[in-house]
């Protein structure tokens, strides 16, 4: 069977499929998101169909309010579509079970959100093993997976320090420590290289560029379009749709330039 954007590219068909697509990680299947504002409601995703497959980096770009962190708490499970299916490894997501979403994203998927969500009061090291430990891992083997990770985006001296001292740069480098601890099938990052420079923004990506050539299903958004030649794929959004997409990021930095 084809995908959902195999089979209908710009996104424009209606209703979820009946069956689970095959060979992508993740599938959003024709969903829609309508999001609370004040006294009235905001589509933050129009009929939007889009799948990530394994050892793929596919990056996401539009303006702000474009919807592409709206993309990213769907595919995570922080908020439930109102229309529309999600699939992880050929399994739907019931709507109304968020609960089994979130079991599943300690145990196979990465998130590095705009909100960091680090948790005060524990250290780094914790926090970056929090995933782990919340699924019984054994504390040492958890925390030697921490560390690994730590080491990964250079913050192997700072485990033991909590989270509040550290720089914002510094703190983003944890949440995507967190994201990247363990065996990760797919890795979602909202804007991971917003607070920190441009040299660590590169090594940010690389490392994302890395978890792809490993077999893991990476979808990031950015702003940044230099950072859109490590991706497989570009893909466009606008007024919660996609507008564009592209099969290689380079191709996209050229253009810009």
């Amino acid at each position: 069977m084809t995908t959902p954007t195999e089979t209908d590219p710009a996104g424009t068909a209606h209703g979820p499929t009946a069956d689970p697509p095959s060979g992508p990680v993740l599938v959003l299947d024709h969903v829609t998101l309508d999001r609370p504002s004040g006294r009235t409601t905001v589509r933050a995703l129009d009929d939007l169909s889009l799948a990530v497959s394994a050892g793929e980096l596919v990056v996401m770009m539009g303006p702000s309010g474009s919807g592409k962190s709206s993309v990213i708490d769907v595919a995570g499970g922080l908020v439930r579509p109102t229309d529309g299916a999600v699939w992880f490894d050929g399994e739907a997501v019931r709507p109304d079970d968020l609960a089994a979403w979130r079991r599943r994203r300690r145990q196979a998927i990465g998130l590095v959100h705009q909100r960091l969500n680090l948790m005060p009061g524990l250290s780094v090291l914790d926090n970056v093993a929090l995933p782990l430990l919340l699924e019984h891992e054994r504390v040492g083997r958890a925390h030697d997976r921490a560390r690994a990770a730590l080491a990964r985006v250079g913050l192997a001296d700072h485990a033991s320090r909590p989270p509040e001292d550290l720089s914002g740069g510094e703190r983003q480098r944890v949440a995507i420590a967190r994201a990247v601890v363990g065996e990760r099938r797919l890795v979602l990052a909202d804007e991971p290289t917003a607070a920190v420079d441009t040299v660590t923004a590169e090594g940010i990506v690389e490392l994302l560029g890395r978890l792809a050539a490993d077999g893991v299903a990476v979808l990031m958004a950015t702003h940044d379009s230099r950072l859109a030649g490590w991706a497989d794929r570009v893909v466009f959004l606008r007024d919660g749709r996609i507008a564009e997409r592209r099969g290689t990021g380079q191709d996209v930095v050229e253009e810009v330039r």
